[in-house]
């Protein structure tokens, strides 16, 4: 498997496969708000269109980084998130980094959506596809946030053999500047349980993958077989 690791801005010509990491916060709160039943999670370009998208669908719950603000009913934080009941309902998400991160890739044939919740179900999944080339996008930082970095090393070994271990990814994680301003509080609309909720390895048992729908970029929760094969079984590829 051919792997790259790119910022955003270092994206140059659309991939076929992409792997859109954001460990703090989008991508975990993204996997929690399925966790609690989201039908489905709609990646919004600006705040003015995921208000937009809400005004047209009230039902729908829109969410964003920061502090709470008029017309959303959520803020990025899987802390906050996790004693929602989101059952059936399709979430509005615009975040300063994962969410672009996505949107900037939505014509790959091939859009997964990461996190540390969710690394084997994405690795296990990059296996059953066969993916020959696969790039990852390092939302956070301009490419260069290591809780992000860290994740896609960690699901990159993983999708090509097994026995990597993740300890050595996790505290390059739980020591990344993102981390520090969680704990610290410098990031507003955070709860202290977040760092934690995001350095949980494989909390989640699917992985997230993102497709147009209509003039939408939309990600569902994905079933991926427990038993795809890798590398290290022998198993062709």
């Amino acid at each position: 498997m051919d792997v790259r690791f790119l910022g955003i801005a270092e994206l140059t010509e659309v991939p076929p496969v992409a792997v859109v990491v954001d460990v703090m916060r989008a991508f975990t709160v993204a996997a929690w708000a399925f966790a609690q039943g989201a039908e489905r999670i709609v990646l919004a370009e600006s705040p003015e269109e995921a208000l937009a998208l809400k005004a047209r669908h009230p039902e729908w719950v829109a969410l964003k980084d920061g502090p709470p603000a008029p017309g959303f009913d959520a803020v990025n934080s899987p802390a906050l998130l996790r004693s929602v009941d989101l059952a059936g309902r399709t979430v509005v998400q615009k975040t300063t980094a994962g969410t672009v991160g996505a949107l900037a890739v939505r014509d790959a044939s091939l859009v997964l959506c990461a996190s540390f919740v969710v690394a084997e179900a994405t690795a296990r999944l990059l296996r059953t596809r066969g993916c020959d080339g696969v790039t990852f996008v390092v939302t956070g930082e301009d490419g260069r946030a290591d809780e992000d970095l860290a994740c896609a090393q960690y699901i990159a070994r993983r999708a090509t053999g097994d026995g990597t271990d993740a300890a050595e990814f996790l505290r390059r994680a739980g020591r990344s500047r993102a981390a520090a301003e969680l704990t610290r509080g410098v990031r507003r609309g955070a709860h202290p349980d977040d760092v934690a909720l995001c350095l949980e390895l494989d909390r989640f048992s699917f992985a997230m993958a993102a497709a147009r729908e209509d003039s939408l970029m939309v990600l569902r929760p994905c079933a991926v077989p427990s038993s795809a094969p890798s590398p290290a079984d022998g198993a062709a590829t």
